[in-house]
């Protein structure tokens, strides 16, 4: 087309130059879709930045009623958008799309049930709804009817979602003309001057006549011969549709009429042209349709097959087809004009209420919409016949049209369901709002008679929407879909409840699906009367085929036989799953729509069972929901699943009664197909091996090694990975203790790489027998596992000492300290009663000390006396406190260099990876602040270090970590102190705090709990949040936004925080910049903000206390496994402990929101201590080779007396199966023990650590490493230190995109290895590439802060091993990570303004390097390297610190043995810079050694 017609060109600029809500009736054919386009051009318009389409900005929906209609509309948008890049999609029942390909879609065409799904699901979908910008509705009209509830849900969902987060959505409306279009339009918020546009009848495209016909009689053979006089003169010459109400009625009208025209001599009329495609009718398994082309007549209707209905659809349109008798769908679906149409009676039978109802004035409208073809025909021609006594019916409704009114009502109990699950609806207050946003709302307002409410009463229908919504309460809480408390008119969503909106699961089939079904076939009858299946019912002339496809195809019985529509439901389920073939078009239909539906209620049911925790059910629905989508029983061979096996080979195998572990075990030649051997080791199996350790007397951790153990075949498994689910039973009581969704990975699968699952379980006394874990394939059949945990050799841990009893002491005054020094440093007069009650121990003895009190009980001022009893008693000695964060360091720091320094004159250091003082500042300080790794390091080498021996105090703050990952190191701390102290004969005083817990509460995942918390217990105090991710402190930040719709503070003037802070909200990650985070503690600690959304290593760092504190979920993503781990359980203690403030109040109060399976155990926990267990044996070696090295082990009976000082040896006395350990017996224990050493020292022995007896480090061969880029691998692909670095989720496609700029490849299959994004980062430091996001800076920080170390290890072992490249690359590689530039670049490049003329300041350099890129200080130094070229061969190494002036540095090295000319080659290297390398010849004569005189 050229132009727009009249009623495009009308609406044209509201539609292409605003973003009006718009409402457009319009008769059929009226040119609606386009006025759509115009919209969707508009949208994509405003995403155009520089010419560019920006196509991840934006989503539009189009929603059609029917998938046929959403078919054509794919099409039809796809053709039409394809030359400007925009992908569209079909999103229907029929047509799934995977998270990636919805996307990647820029525009999707769905169904408004498809749509009400995908909106319901609050997880993983948020964005995709919230992306979002235009919704267009196609046939607003349908309001109406059955289905119009959706529309309605949908539409308010819209709605709310635009006002909470203030986000644009436009909402377009398409509708056939209605008489009552003013309150579709304020129903969809269109303003009625702007954005309204009604057309009538007069702007048809062709002009209708309209003829109405009454008849008397009922005989149908009559009724068929008028009806074949009526159309047989327009089909000489035009086509016509013939619309009937039933699919068999569509057969019946055929036939008669292809009978009549044969018996009338006037079939060659009808007969189609020459050259129509016979081939393809012939081809069509639909026996009806091949008989009846050949004479010019055909069928249509929703029953036949999507390519019939097609093929159908297109020799209409082409002119093959003359007389086309269909259903209705055809009018609402696809556009296919005729020049007649014909409705032929206007009974239709309505399966809600069992009886023929009257067809409805718009589906009248609609079939008359489609007459008259506007290329072709001057006008078009509707005829309706009807019985004589409705004829005036329908006259009148055609001239004076009832207003539509909503259909709300009945489903209001599902759709009040999904917002509660969904967590937009909480209360009846805000239930009675959702309300006012439906059209439900708008036609009671205007018709309050209809839906008895009496409107004098109560204008605005508050009262009456509140009692709605208070039955539907009631209702929904007796069917346990939710809790409802009429008191305080709360909603809380149940597992029951989100399980029926997430399956899209009606409320009464729920109300009947809560009972235990005990086999397959009571789960088949229950299903089969789910009141989705309601409009089913039976046929007279289907019963005769039902009976033989119960007999034939019916595995399990059939309960209500063919006579009750639940039989038959039942029936038509098993004949699907059998494979059963049907001739009835009718029940072809039925099946397929019984088995889509069965398939999802199975699904909600198997979800219902696993939360409910019954094991035997869980896995028999389970199984059930595979055998339906498999369309395989359970009973047959698995192999049935591979389409490639011929049925005869599976009919044998079968016969044999062969698994499919004896067929793994076969040969190739014992099975005789070669396929068969194949298929076998692609059914997916895993083998597992559970290991237990008790952590108490009732709480047992089990760690569960998964090892895939099948052949990966794209074309079977996808590209993705295998789902599994995996179950803790207990089959004596019948109950699941434990569950979990678990995906194998591709990669996985490909490398056998074995999965590790920790997870704990409770157990209890006496001991059972034994657990049984059960994994099962969520789409495999035959596809499971069984491990059995076994309790025989169990040994439980020792009870625990009960606590200390705080004693009701007096406060003692400050004055207590005996020093006025000391007293000015404290703000308060009295000590806590915790602090008095330890006054006397800390203050005036030596004893060793744990104290173990919750967060902001004053623990820092315990450190602090103890530390004060050094100063007055041992004033020459030192103090150290360890802190487990660098973050908690520099709190320290900056508290005691006033308090300390500043006003008590004594000297404090801080030592960390961060901050290295030289020397001097250590030897004379009085008090080093550290961090463990930090302490370890140094202490290592206590014999050669005079400070390490003088410190008199050891303060190790958060001693609970002994039992996380880093607990090793300060174990080994711990042991070495009492060491050293047993050597030196000098006590050492070791002094431990560490956490404990107070009031909790707990609830389920989302923001909305959060912000109902705030309102709940801290409206006005301060609140903490913690979440998992930086990511997450975003999006909840935003979200409690959406929820607040006030301001709490003036703005604050800060760029990235300025949204968020605008409403008192504050965001605080690791990602931030220092200032924007200083400017957020500062606001949040002088109560500026009151919330501060931060992430768990928060908890950690600086204190911060809060009224109330919210853990937003206790998991977070870890790249390393590619999957959401718990957090440890001391995080969960120490976040929780941020909750109080001393000051101001007497209770803190936490809200954990926890996945609803893991409530109980964190109740558990957070009642009962956990003991701490030792990690030390996973890292043995490394902490043993430490000590050789420094010389403090030098046989394997000092090795074992080492062990014995560790935390490691108190906990495997207490609790020995912990520790794989079955008795405590002297023999036992030293057996076990000398087997600890052995594997250490053999370890060691194996990685030629103990003959280097240095740092653990990675040894290299000369071959290996060639230049600079060959180290670079080496250091990202092999340094252990990096196997931790994150990969978040898609960071393996941001790592994709990254690579694509950068020099040097990397294998493109590991994008997803924190390896390579190690080796990404450290080439994007080097080209100063730009980094995708925030989070890429900070890991960068991370890799740098570990790869001087490594490198420097790296050079010990070339120098070592004599490699003269190696080292000189690896020293390249220190300067290139200092500078962040590569080694070709030009060095002067690495300062701000430097051209070549500046060179002469470069004589003047500081001692600090000028480091720009590089995160830490560093101070300059150089390396000396002797070594000769030809032979590659390194001689000496020797490191210099900075050179002032002049420097005189002499090397040692070993001449060669022979004498004769050498030429040896000295290198001068920077350890910072690039460029300032120099090198010169050494010229050496070796003469034979004379007696009595030394050779250099």
């Amino acid at each position: 087309m050229k132009r727009l017609n009249r009623i495009q060109s009308i609406v044209f600029e509201t539609a292409y130059n605003t973003n009006e809500n718009m409402l457009i009736c319009a008769p059929t054919g009226a040119g609606k879709t386009n006025i759509a386009m115009l919209t969707v051009l508009h949208e994509i318009r405003q995403h155009v930045q520089h010419g560019v389409i920006k196509k991840d900005e934006f989503k539009i929906v189009y929603v059609a009623p029917m998938k046929a209609l959403a078919a054509e509309m794919t099409n039809y948008f796809s053709k039409r958008l394809e030359p400007l890049g925009i992908a569209v999609k079909e999103l229907t029942g029929d047509m799934q799309l995977s998270k990636g390909e919805i996307l990647r879609t820029q525009m999707l065409v769905t169904t408004p049930e498809k749509w009400d799904v995908v909106t319901r699901k609050s997880v993983g979908d948020v964005a995709l709804s919230q992306l979002v910008k235009l919704l267009i509705l196609d046939e607003v009209h349908l309001l109406h009817e059955d289905r119009g509830p959706v529309l309605e849900s949908i539409v308010a969902r819209t709605l709310r979602q635009v006002e909470s987060t203030q986000s644009m959505i436009r909402i377009l409306g398409l509708s056939a003309t209605l008489p009552n279009y003013l309150d579709v339009a304020t129903f969809l918020h269109v303003n009625p001057c702007i954005g309204l546009f009604y057309f009538d009848g007069r702007f048809r495209p062709v002009p209708l006549g309209q003829t109405f016909i009454g008849i008397k009689t009922t005989n149908k053979v009559k009724n068929h011969e008028y009806l074949f006089f009526l159309i047989s003169p327009i089909s000489f010459c035009f086509k016509v549709m013939v619309f009937v109400h039933a699919r068999n009625a569509t057969v019946r009208t055929a036939m008669g009429l292809r009978e009549k025209a044969k018996n009338n001599g006037h079939i060659c009329h009808f007969l189609p042209s020459q050259g129509s495609d016979y081939g393809q009718v012939q081809r069509s398994r639909n026996k009806q349709l091949r008989e009846l082309f050949p004479d010019g007549f055909s069928i249509h209707h929703a029953g036949m097959l999507r390519q019939d209905r097609n093929l159908v659809e297109n020799l209409f349109s082409n002119g093959h087809i003359k007389v086309l008798v269909c259903t209705a769908t055809l009018a609402w679906g696809v556009n296919l004009p005729a020049h007649a149409v014909v409705i032929k009676g206007t009974q239709i039978y309505a399966a809600k209420r069992g009886s023929f109802v009257d067809l409805g004035i718009l589906d009248v409208m609609q079939i008359f919409g489609r007459a008259g073809r506007p290329q072709f025909d001057k006008f078009g021609e509707g005829v309706i016949i009807t019985t004589h006594d409705k004829l005036s019916h329908y006259l009148t409704l055609l001239t004076q049209r009832n207003p539509i009114e909503s259909q709300f009502l009945e489903s209001l109990a599902d759709n009040l369901n999904a917002e509660i699950a969904l967590g937009t609806v909480t209360n009846v207050e805000e239930a009675v709002k959702w309300i006012s946003y439906t059209y439900l709302y708008v036609r009671m307002r205007a018709n309050p008679l209809v839906y008895g409410i009496s409107h004098k009463m109560d204008p605005g229908l508050e009262k009456h929407r509140e009692q709605l919504v208070t039955e539907v309460g009631r209702k929904l809480d007796k069917a346990r879909m939710i809790r409802f408390e009429e008191r305080t008119g709360f909603f809380s969503s149940t597992d029951l409840g989100r399980t029926a909106s997430h399956y899209y699961i009606k409320y009464n089939t729920i109300e009947v699906k809560y009972i235990v079904l005990f086999w397959e076939g009571d789960i088949l009858a229950i299903v089969s009367k789910a009141e989705e299946f309601e409009q089913i019912k039976v046929r007279e002339e289907e019963i005769e085929e039902l009976d033989t496809l119960l007999n034939d195809f019916c595995e399990l019985p059939a309960p209500g036989g063919v006579e009750n529509n639940y039989g038959k439901i039942n029936i038509l389920l098993q004949t699907y799953i059998s494979r059963g073939e049907m001739d009835s078009f009718s029940l072809i239909s039925d099946s397929a729509y019984v088995a889509q539906n069965a398939a999802r209620i199975v699904r909600a049911l198997f979800e219902i069972a696993l939360r409910k925790r019954w094991p035997a059910m869980t896995y028999r629905l389970l199984n059930l929901s595979k055998v339906i989508d498999k369309r395989l029983w359970g009973w047959v061979s698995p192999l049935r699943q591979f389409s490639v096996l011929p049925p005869s080979v599976l009919t044998k195998l079968e016969e044999k009664n062969l698994t499919v572990d004896k067929m793994k075990d076969m040969r190739k030649d014992e099975i005789g197909e070669k396929s068969v051997k194949q298929c076998v080791h692609q059914i997916p199996s895993i083998a597992m091996e559970a290991t237990i350790q008790p952590i108490t007397r009732t709480v047992l951790r089990v760690r569960l090694n998964i090892a895939p153990d099948f052949m990966w075949n794209d074309q079977v498994h996808g590209t993705v990975g295998e789902p599994w689910w995996i179950w803790v039973e207990d089959p004596t009581n019948d109950h699941i203790y434990h569950s979990e969704y678990f995906i194998i990975q591709k990669k996985q699968v490909i490398t056998k790489e074995p999965q590790i699952l920790v997870f704990t379980i409770p157990i209890f006394e006496p001991l059972p027998s034994q657990y049984y874990i059960r994994a099962v394939s969520d789409r495999w059949l035959g596809a499971e596992a069984v491990c059995i945990i076994n309790f025989q050799h169990l040994i439980l841990p020792e009870r625990h000492p009960p606590h200390t009893e705080l004693l009701d002491l007096q406060p003692l005054p400050i004055t207590a300290l005996g020093h006025r020094e000391y007293e000015v440093l404290y703000k308060f007069t009295h000590f806590n009663p915790i602090q008095t009650q330890i006054f006397h121990t800390v203050y005036h003895t030596d004893c060793n000390v744990l104290l173990g009190a919750p967060t902001g009980s004053g623990k820092t001022v315990a450190a602090e006396l103890a530390i004060f009893r050094v100063f007055n008693k041992y004033p020459t000695s030192k103090a150290v406190y360890i802190a487990p964060l660098k973050a908690l360091v520099r709190e320290r720091i900056e508290d005691w260099k006033v308090r300390i320094e500043e006003k008590l004159g004594k000297k404090v250091v801080e030592l960390t990876g961060d901050v290295t003082p030289d020397m001097r500042a250590i030897a004379q300080a009085d008090l080093i602040v550290t961090t463990p790794e930090k302490w370890d390091g140094v202490s290592r080498s206590w014999q050669n270090r005079s400070y390490v021996q003088k410190v008199s105090i050891l303060i190790i703050d958060e001693i609970h970590l002994l039992g996380d990952e880093r607990g090793p190191v300060l174990e080994v701390i711990v042991s070495r102190t009492n060491f050293i102290s047993s050597h030196t004969e000098k006590p050492v005083r070791v002094v431990g705090l560490s956490t404990i817990k107070l009031e909790n509460k707990y609830a389920c995942f989302m923001n909305k709990p959060a912000f109902q918390a705030i309102r709940s217990h801290s409206p006005a105090k301060p609140v903490l949040i913690f979440v998992s991710s930086r990511r997450q402190t975003r999006l909840t930040a935003l979200d409690l936004i959406a929820f607040l719709m006030n301001d709490i503070i003036v703005t604050v003037r800060d760029s990235n925080l300025k949204l968020t802070l605008a409403f008192g909200i504050g965001m605080h990650h690791a990602g931030l910049h220092e200032r924007d985070r200083k400017t957020v503690e500062e606001l949040f600690v002088n109560c500026k903000i009151q919330v501060l959304i931060a992430t768990s290593t928060l908890a950690w760092g600086v204190n911060f206390p809060a009224h109330l504190v919210i853990v937003k979920g206790t998991e977070y993503y870890d790249g390393k496994t590619r999957r959401y781990m718990d957090y440890p359980i001391t995080d969960v203690l120490q976040m929780m402990g941020r909750a109080g403030r001393p000051q101001f109040d007497d209770q803190g109060k936490a809200v954990i929101l926890v996945h609803d399976i893991k409530k109980d155990f964190y109740k558990k926990f957070l009642y009962e201590p956990f003991p701490v267990e030792s990690s030390l044996l996973e890292v043995l070696a490394d902490h043993l080779n430490a000590e050789i090295a420094a010389g403090t082990i030098t046989s394997k009976q000092d090795a074992m007396d080492y062990i014995t000082w560790t935390y490691f040896f108190r906990r495997l006395i207490m609790n020995p199966t912990y520790y794989n350990l079955d008795d405590v017996s002297h023999d036992t224990m030293n057996k076990y023990l000398s087997g600890l050493v052995e594997k250490s020292l053999f370890d060691l022995e194996c990685s030629y650590c103990i003959e280097i007896g240095e740092v653990r480090v990675i040894c290299a061969s000369e071959d290996s490493v060639k230049g600079t880029a060959g180290c670079m691998f080496l250091i990202s692909d092999n340094a252990e230190e990096y196997t931790d670095l994150p990969v978040r989720h898609n960071e393996d496609q941001m790592n994709s995109e990254l690579a694509k700029h950068l020099p040097i490849e990397v294998s493109p299959h590991s994008f997803d290895s924190s390896h390579t994004k190690t080796h990404l980062l450290l080439q994007a430091h080097f080209s100063h590439a730009k980094l995708p996001c925030p989070d890429y800076a900070t890991d960068t920080k991370t890799v740098l802060d570990q790869a001087i170390r490594i490198c420097q290890a790296m050079l010990d072992v070339a120098a070592h091993h004599g490699w003269l490249v190696t080292a000189l690359n690896i020293t390249s590689l220190i300067q290139m990570v200092v500078q962040g530039r590569w080694i070709h670049d030009s060095s002067l490049l690495t300062l701000p303004y430097i051209e070549v003329h500046h060179l002469y300041l470069f004589r003047y350099v500081t001692l600090v390097t000028a480091a720009p890129r590089f995160p830490k200080v560093k101070d300059e130094g150089w390396f000396l390297i002797l070594g000769e070229i030809d032979k590659k061969e390194l001689f000496a190494l020797k490191r210099i610190g900075y050179v002032r002036t002049r420097n005189t540095v002499s090397v040692a090295f070993y001449t060669p043995e022979t004498s004769g000319k050498y030429i040896y080659t000295l290198y001068l290297m920077s350890d910072s810079y690039l460029g300032m390398d120099q090198q010169y010849d050494i010229y050496l004569n070796i003469i034979p050694a004379i007696l009595g005189s030394d050779s250099d």
